[in-house]
């Protein structure tokens, strides 16, 4: 590799290590394995680069590379989870149909909530709902951007975004609503 090329990668994508490791961390939840990824991730980057174009989001290269290794060697080398249907899962959480025009809540305005609380909640998501909604709230990425690195349409990533938004919100009012139980009892103590 020519010094050139290897300045332009330090330039282009290491600048991105922190974001690919964060990502590997949030899919992985552990270190170990985080780490392994983002080494795969920027070893396969380092190898393809001649593929990257120039001038374009590299951040968002980067990040389909470490989904689609986190797919291939992490997700189906493991034992395949069984898989709930989306109404099943609405169900489980107590939800009522909700037509396109009801408002629903931010999940990323927690009125308070602490970080552990929100990382678990975002940890508990399916797999598809939580990648989706890590790269395009937490990642910042566009809708376009998601679907690529994503490898579906846009209107998927909208769908996904949607459902695993309405998850997350469920789930932090489950725990709204237990410490709110657990703090009348000790109020009432």
């Amino acid at each position: 590799m020519t010094d050139e090329r290897r300045a332009r990668f330090d330039a282009e994508a290491v600048v991105h290590l922190r974001a690919v490791y964060a990502a590997a961390y949030r899919l992985t939840r552990d270190v170990d394995r985080a780490r392994d990824l983002t080494q795969d991730t920027m070893l396969r980057a380092f190898r393809a680069f001649d593929t990257f174009t120039p001038g374009t989001n590299a951040r968002a290269w980067l990040l389909k590379i470490v989904y689609g290794l986190f797919v291939n060697q992490y997700h189906h080398d493991r034992r395949t989870p069984a898989t709930q249907s989306i109404e099943a899962l609405e169900m489980q959480h107590g939800f009522e149909p909700v037509s396109p025009a009801t408002p629903m809540p931010d999940p990323w305005q927690p009125d308070g909530w602490s970080e552990p609380v929100v990382r678990e909640a975002l940890d508990a998501l399916p797999e598809e709902f939580r990648a989706t909604v890590l790269l395009v709230d937490v990642e910042e990425l566009s809708y376009e951007e998601a679907a690529g690195v994503l490898d579906c349409a846009v209107g998927t990533v909208r769908s996904r975004l949607f459902r695993g938004r309405r998850l997350l919100a469920a789930s932090l009012r489950a725990y709204a609503s237990a410490q709110g139980h657990a703090r009348a009892r000790t109020e009432l103590s």
